[in-house]
């Protein structure tokens, strides 16, 4: 059941609190020796606030926006009194003393959290796997990988686990794992929740987020998290927002108007994925939206992510690196390695290209409402993929896998407009297909107006994979 539907249920009583987690972490029980998609599992305290939930209800107590409903959380993320393991070995043990400020709101509103995700090491990987957990598989297809770095998030969403999940995204890292598992996954506009935990506030391009199974539920979720605090300077002055209260699904999008692309210059596409697109771009001319091919200048931004990215990881992990190298991962460590020469100047060159390219996107949006590409090339890569090997596409190999696989997360993580992935069929592997739009900055409410519009003319028929639990 949606989060919508169940809290509909809890708020007239026809369903319990207790009786939802019960369900659901047997659920996660039952998957998680296919998928690999939890580090730990909260079984003792998730029944225990499951009957205060209920026994609040029943006392006729303020509900808050989402009383009694089980969510998840990325495991890079902080819980309070719940292992939070960043996915390294390192920290095999740690137990963060407060809430990261996303959580502590889910809480806040209700929320009874079940279990800690899977996540890369330090989630510095597009796929998931870690020295401490092993690989989460796709929720489709055991032999894939279910994407990252936000995988378990997404596996268990796909797999019917809890309706609701904390995810976070650097650089595609929501998105990526969402059209992997034919789910929703939205990178807010940068602000919209504040980031309790990133070092650099200042020059963030990290996002704490949601993933859920439908677009009504990202709205919801995302009304609970949202709202100014003074940790974050780039939340200051962003008033708290009715999402979901104030969601009309857009039944069309008449007077709309869509720039589209498929691909980069010289990027590759799947034969799947682009007719994929295709199909999604009839479904916005029937809703009535105009649409305008986008010229790609200035997109191809990898080489400026990844000196950003990069640096900021060697920032944090040098010192780890040096100490404990032997224990973390060679992706990681190849990565911290890239940035290892990069100086100051060719730093704020690329903090250069990085202002350009919001103002790129920002002059396209004040002639257009939204811009509409694929999230990613292809569909669930192998399980087994080197992050520094080839990426295969339609039987040809291609050198670099970030730039050839999801060219479109990169850029609006580091321009901060919204972007959000929706599922949009599957290819001829039977795997999802998802294709991303992108809104203004600061306008999430309309790009989840448009997100819901789209989905009920889109949706797959074959929108959650068939497990027999």
């Amino acid at each position: 059941m949606s989060a919508v539907t169940l809290r509909s249920l809890v708020a007239q009583r026809k369903l319990s609190p207790v009786e939802i987690v019960a369900e659901v972490l047997r659920r996660a029980d039952a998957v998680q020796p296919l998928l690999n998609c939890f580090v730990t599992l909260c079984h003792e305290q998730a029944m225990e606030e499951a009957r205060k939930a209920e026994a609040a209800l029943m006392k006729g107590e303020a509900q808050g926006l989402l009383h009694g409903l089980p969510f998840t959380a990325k495991d890079i993320v902080d819980t309070a009194d719940v292992r939070t393991t960043y996915g390294s070995v390192l920290h095999r043990d740690h137990v963060p003393a407060q809430d990261a400020l996303a959580v502590a709101r889910i809480r806040q509103a209700g929320g009874i959290l079940i279990g800690k995700t899977t996540s890369s090491e330090f989630g510095a990987k597009c796929m998931t796997d870690a020295p401490l957990f092993g690989s989460t598989r796709n929720a489709w297809d055991a032999t894939r990988t279910s994407g990252g770095s936000s995988g378990g998030a997404a596996a268990s969403m796909a797999a019917g686990v809890a309706p609701l999940a904390i995810a976070t995204d650097g650089g595609g890292s929501t998105r990526i794992p969402a059209a992997c598992n034919g789910v929703v996954g939205l990178k807010q506009s940068l602000g919209v929740v504040p980031h309790s935990q990133v070092q650099d506030a200042f020059g963030n391009y990290t996002y704490v987020t949601p993933t859920t199974r439908d677009v009504a539920d990202t709205a919801l979720m995302l009304q609970a998290m949202t709202g100014a605090h003074g940790c974050d300077p780039w939340s200051l002055g962003v008033p708290a927002q009715p999402y979901f209260d104030a969601l009309r699904p857009a039944s069309d999008l008449r007077g709309k108007r869509v720039l589209y692309r498929a691909t980069l210059e010289g990027r590759p596409i799947s034969a799947d994925v682009a007719a994929a697109f295709e199909a999604a771009l009839a479904t916005l001319r029937s809703m009535g939206a105009q649409l305008e091919e986008m010229p790609d200048e200035g997109y191809d931004v990898e080489p400026v992510w990844r000196v950003i990215n990069h640096t900021s990881w060697r920032g944090r992990f040098a010192p780890l690196a040096e100490a404990h190298g032997e224990k973390l991962s060679p992706s990681l460590l190849q990565q911290l390695a890239l940035a290892q020469h990069v100086d100051g100047v060719a730093f704020q060159q690329a903090m250069f290209a990085r202002t350009a390219l919001f103002r790129r996107v920002q002059a396209q949006l004040e002639t257009h409402d939204f811009i509409f590409t694929p999230t990613l090339s292809r569909t669930a890569l192998p399980i087994d993929q080197d992050l520094f090997g080839s990426i295969e596409i339609d039987g040809q190999s291609y050198a670099d896998l970030r730039p050839n696989w999801f060219p479109w997360t990169m850029p609006f993580n580091l321009t901060g407009h919204p972007a959000i992935s929706l599922p949009c069929g599957a290819g001829r592997d039977g795997l999802p297909i998802g294709m991303q739009l992108v809104g203004r900055f600061r306008e999430d409410q309309q790009l989840l107006q448009a997100a819901a519009g789209f989905e009920a003319a889109h949706r797959p028929a074959n929108a959650l994979p068939v497990l027999a639990f």
